[in-house]
């Protein structure tokens, strides 16, 4: 069967690249020349298999007016004239009542745990470099009582799989002494020894060259796909500035331009942009940052070691009408880096601004539309991109192959 996948980020690529090794004959399209070049470029970089919690969660709501007033604010929303930013938003709140942030919780945690089988094997056949780790995860916490909240979802997670324990400050500190910068403020932290860490750009690049070796694979880069053509209940052929892509079936994997794509088609896929900060500072010496991944819980901000630079993303902008950076959300995450880090050389760090598809429910959308019997979706993965990308591409393939699929679909299917 011959498959075109639209998309070279991440998802994309994962997605050619697990179908490819199921088999079938593969075309990788995209509007970019090289892979990687969008949402996937500059990330946050943790692989946090076991903390897939939603975005979406009954702790939300009720912050929203504090951060809405603060300067600092970790989230920030800008109202626009558009009933699509609307109609998410108020999903994105009935999301947030408990018993659906807890089913989301437990049906991402059987997709992350994919992901990371998925990954490993991969890695296994096909070794990628891509400044992995495997060093563990710190989320830092100041209050105590949001502490205890989170001591909480430790014993629901560890139903599901995950492996966590509960540290006090004294511990946290113990364990990584580069955030003596948090002393003071430091109510102790959650700890997940299995989590991991890699640059998402080189991953995606990696598995790229990858597909290059594959004599089933061809690579349409620099094609901008512009539609899809039907021919009665099917999709006959992408619609690209360098002519038509003709295949038996289609993958739409392409973020957030998979909306403009869809919509002539009649599918409206629930998906919008939150705008996202990152620095990726180089480290001299091995005592500047974290060795172990780190998540400062109540500013939002993570930091991930990748070999020699140190990713640290922050930040959620709704509302925001592109990708370009902002000089004072940039200014700021740099001020708040420097309070508990104060060794890294802010300096010299590259600034980047992505904007992430996210669905309200932060559940990616995973099977085949009903749009057209051929037209298959991996779409909405959000800021959990390159977690969730290997076991996205591992059940669309079980999908699209006819063969048993190795987690309940069900979830993640398209409405």
């Amino acid at each position: 069967m011959r498959v075109c996948v639209i998309g070279a980020g991440v998802i994309g690529v994962s997605s050619a690249y697990f179908l490819a090794r199921q088999g079938f004959d593969v075309t990788l399209a995209d509007a970019r020349e090289r892979p990687a070049e969008v949402s996937s470029f500059a990330n946050g970089g943790q692989l946090s298999y076991s903390y897939v919690a939603p975005l979406a969660g009954p702790g939300v709501l009720p912050s929203v007016p504090n951060w809405l007033l603060r300067a600092d604010s970790p989230l920030r929303f800008r109202p626009r004239l558009d009933p699509h930013q609307w109609r998410w938003c108020l999903d994105f709140a009935l999301a947030c009542r408990a018993a659906v942030a807890r089913a989301s919780t437990a049906e991402l945690s059987t997709l992350s745990y994919l992901s990371r089988d998925a990954m490993h094997g991969l890695l296994a056949q096909d070794p990628i470099e891509f400044g992995h780790v495997r060093n563990g995860k710190l989320i830092a916490y100041r209050d105590a009582g949001l502490l205890e909240k989170a001591r909480r979802l430790v014993a629901y997670q560890a139903a599901h799989g995950a492996e966590q324990s509960v540290l006090s400050a004294e511990e946290t500190l113990a364990l990584e002494p580069a955030l003596g910068g948090m002393r003071r403020q430091l109510a102790g932290a959650i700890y997940t020894p299995s989590e991991e860490s890699g640059d998402c750009r080189l991953f995606t690049e990696g598995l790229f060259e990858r597909l290059k070796t594959l004599p089933n694979v061809t690579l349409r880069m620099g094609t901008n796909v512009r539609g899809l053509r039907r021919r009665g209940a099917d999709i006959a052929a992408a619609d690209t500035d360098r002519g038509e892509i003709e295949a038996d079936a289609f993958v739409v994997a392409s973020g957030l331009g998979s909306r403009a794509l869809l919509r002539p088609l009649g599918v409206n896929v629930p998906l919008y942009p939150l705008k996202g900060y990152s620095l990726s500072v180089p480290l001299a010496r091995k005592d500047e940052g974290p060795a172990i991944s780190v998540t400062d819980y109540e500013r939002r901000i993570v930091y991930a070691r990748m070999g020699k630079t140190l990713r640290i993303a922050a930040m959620v902008d709704i509302g925001s009408a592109d990708a370009a950076i902002d000089p004072r959300r940039i200014d700021l995450l740099k001020r708040q880096v420097a309070e508990v880090f104060p060794r890294l050389d802010l300096d010299a760090a590259t600034a980047w601004a992505g904007l992430r598809p996210a669905t309200p429910g932060s559940k990616p959308i995973i099977g085949a539309s009903r749009a057209a019997r051929n037209l298959w979706l991996n779409l909405g993965q959000g800021a959990l991109g390159f977690t969730l990308a290997c076991g996205s591409a591992a059940l669309l393939t079980a999908q699209m192959a006819g063969v048993p699929t190795p987690i309940d679909a069900a979830p993640f299917l398209p409405g």
